[in-house]
């Protein structure tokens, strides 16, 4: 457990002008990062155990996240 935030801006430090760009204009995108924030809150908060939860909850909550932050990727690289 690393107990650190995987922040989009932390995720993609190069992208972060772009990151910005397409939350504003590109709903798809925005949703995406909503989603990929609301996990990863989820399992920094499990991690520090301010909402505790069972192992395999923990490891579904990270697949999604990297789901998340691979099509996160795919999109800031087109």
């Amino acid at each position: 457990m690393s107990h650190v935030p995987h922040d989009l801006n932390e995720e993609f430090p190069q992208h972060g002008e772009r990151i910005r760009t397409l939350k504003m204009n590109d709903n798809h995108f925005a949703r995406l990062a909503e989603r990929y924030h609301d996990v990863n809150r989820a399992i920094h908060r499990a991690e520090v155990e301010v909402e505790p939860t069972s192992d395999d909850f923990l490891e579904e909550l990270k697949k999604q996240r990297l789901r998340l932050k691979d099509e996160i990727a795919t999109m800031l690289r087109a």
